[in-house]
């Protein structure tokens, strides 16, 4: 099977297109035929040496799959071939989705929606999962309270607009000001242009000085620290951003604000959540570009390029059919 190779960390020109041996599915295993994959910020962490420590070289990066079982082995019970699947791979341990055929362990697969693409649904695995337990299992976001999304037209951003709206949230967002209608279309009620206002003071505003009872942040920097001048009291934060520096939280103490940080986990529970959304028409992953595996170099150099002007996920077509 042809595999894109990380040989050496560095940009994004490290892959090396190659012919590797198919994998065999071992007991409780599916071997799946991978149609569609994508790109997450996580992948260019991994490519350029962020986790070094944990990903031994060289090694087929990459966590999304859409796909089609190919066969499976002993003691499988739940997939036969021919059935249509997604999940996220396994963070940190085996091969990953860069590649013509996957292998992977029956309870982390789930059975592909089928009003969705193999393009969208590779699209919506890892990110559809963050979000699910950022803001379910994490800061159990209810009916009725508010939230701020950071980020709210990129790849996981415009998923958790969704996914809140859906919960029945009112939904506040950062976006730039040309994004303005297609975070409305996803569903936020309040859109912020953070280049033009403080965002702090249009929650402030629009809160009439209360804050909002939970904050998402997928983007960084100085978010954490200015969180509490934006919440509510009691109110939660949760992050799926690494801390590079010590931060001063001490605002969060007179807001009696707790914290936390998601490093997804992978299961098939919150991918049936997500299928379950979908069907009901509540949430749908936006393509900003398709790229083929042979070209996953260019769609990595995309991503990690700021102020790229895509809005939602990037995705690969490893279906030679399904590339542009």
């Amino acid at each position: 099977m042809k595999a894109q190779i990380l040989k050496s960390f560095g940009g994004p020109n490290a892959f090396e297109l190659s012919e590797v041996a198919k994998p065999v599915p071992q007991a409780g295993q599916v071997l799946v035929r991978v149609h569609a994959t994508s790109i997450n910020p996580l992948d260019y962490q991994v490519r350029r040496g962020d986790y070094v420590d944990y990903v031994p070289l060289p090694a087929i990066t990459g966590h999304d799959v859409s796909g089609v079982v190919e066969a499976v082995g002993p003691g499988v019970t739940s997939f036969v071939p021919g059935d249509e699947v997604w999940y996220t791979t396994q963070i940190f341990e085996g091969d990953g989705s860069y590649a013509e055929y996957h292998v992977a362990s029956e309870g982390i697969i789930g059975k592909k929606p089928a009003s969705l693409s193999h393009l969208e649904a590779a699209s919506l695995t890892l990110v559809g999962g963050t979000v699910w337990e950022a803001l379910i299992g994490r800061v159990s976001l209810r009916v009725g309270e508010s939230i701020l999304i950071h980020g709210g037209a990129g790849g996981v951003g415009h998923v958790a607009i969704q996914v809140a709206k859906a919960i029945g949230a009112r939904v506040f967002t950062t976006v730039r000001e040309e994004n303005f209608e297609f975070a409305r279309g996803l569903g936020a009620d309040v859109v912020i242009d953070y280049e033009q206002e403080d965002y702090v003071d249009a929650i402030l505003r629009e809160t009439d000085g209360h804050g909002v009872d939970v904050i998402f942040d997928t983007i960084g920097g100085d978010t954490l620290t200015r969180s509490p001048d934006a919440l509510a009291q009691l109110g939660r934060v949760v992050s799926i951003v690494d801390i590079a520096k010590p931060q001063n939280l001490i605002q969060a103490w007179g807001k009696n604000a707790s914290y936390h940080f998601v490093f997804t986990r992978q299961n098939r529970g919150k991918l049936d959540e997500l299928k379950a959304l979908v069907e009901r028409g509540q949430l749908r992953p936006h393509i900003g570009a398709v790229y083929s595996l042979a070209d996953i170099s260019s769609a990595h150099a995309l991503l990690e390029t700021p102020n790229n002007g895509l809005r939602g996920k990037v995705a690969i077509a490893v279906e030679p059919s399904l590339a542009p």
